[in-house]
């Protein structure tokens, strides 16, 4: 390789581990399976290993970064089973072909998911591509692709996505962008961290969240007994409703109004002359998931 004999070289390895008992039941090296020719860099860090996903009861699905290939792998013997891309054992079609791809994913009926982050040198634009591999013919094709209409660079890491309703998400990697399409590539959905940030791999999922401490409250008092009640509770994303506790002391609140959530910081103005205020969050059913502490307030003469 026009290296020195006894050069360095990185492996690029798989395992498969019993959670439970920490037992490896299938390790597998790129070393003993890829030669060093395969790869498009000097051969230092000639594979560079980024995802691994069941392909099958059977077979995994690895990709390398820099032999720009994924590879499908008996999962008991470690055998190559063939290369898609790269020195590829298919006839690929047009628009198939990857550049220091990441996170290659298998699907049903042959379909393939690939973040391709193209050639930042060749001017080439990152794609997520989906592409189906017909392993009688051999053939692989383009199903379709997903690109950022700015036209953004990602020299590396990235991910794809397919959401339940056929959407597409994409994290575009180093250029810490993520973005969701629909079924035929027009982009619904898009937002950025900021510029220093990067996301290796970005994914959609139904969360909710309940934190462990309590909601905020605030109040200032005004006129004619008014009282402008701030509510806030980071991270609490099934509250839905902001009912406002009123009384003579903190243990001897009762309901007063309530007002509909809206962004971090609720704004709730109410009259009362009762010297506390508290508030409880609830949700969308009425069910109460907070409730702040009691707050005094200083009314005006």
């Amino acid at each position: 390789m026009g290296d020195p004999v006894d050069g360095n070289v990185l492996d690029g390895i798989a395992q498969e581990i019993d959670i439970e008992t920490g037992e490896v039941l299938f390790e597998w090296h790129s070393l003993d399976h890829v030669g060093l020719e395969e790869s498009f860099i000097k051969p230092y860090d000639y594979f560079h290993i980024n995802s691994i996903d069941v392909y099958d009861e059977d077979h995994l699905l690895i990709s390398s970064r820099t032999t720009w290939t994924v590879y499908k792998v008996d999962r008991k013997r470690g055998e190559i089973v063939w290369r898609l891309d790269g020195k590829s054992d298919f006839d690929m079609g047009q628009g198939t072909r990857t550049d220091y791809q990441h996170d290659a994913r298998s699907h049903p009926d042959g379909i393939i998911t690939i973040f391709s982050n193209g050639s930042v040198n060749r001017g080439e634009q990152p794609r997520a591509i989906m592409v189906e591999v017909d392993e009688d013919a051999m053939t692989a094709s383009l199903v379709r692709e997903y690109t950022d209409p700015d036209e953004l660079r990602s020299p590396t890491q990235g991910n794809v996505q397919v959401l339940p309703n056929g959407n597409v998400f994409v994290g575009w990697g180093s250029e810490p962008v993520l973005s969701e399409f629909d079924k035929v590539g027009k982009v619904l959905f898009s937002a950025a961290f900021p510029t220093e940030g990067e996301t290796y791999r970005a994914f959609r999922f139904p969360w909710s969240g309940q934190p462990t401490d309590a909601p905020a409250v605030a109040a200032e008092t005004g006129p004619e007994d008014q009282v402008k009640i701030y509510a806030s509770w980071n991270g609490a994303t099934e509250a839905a409703t902001w009912q406002v506790l009123a009384g003579s002391g903190p243990d001897e609140l009762e309901p007063l109004a309530s007002a509909p959530k809206k962004g971090f910081e609720t704004v709730i103005t109410v009259h009362t002359t009762e010297p506390y205020v508290g508030l409880q969050a609830m949700n969308a059913s009425g069910k109460v998931l907070g409730t702040t502490s009691a707050f005094k307030l200083e009314h005006r003469a």
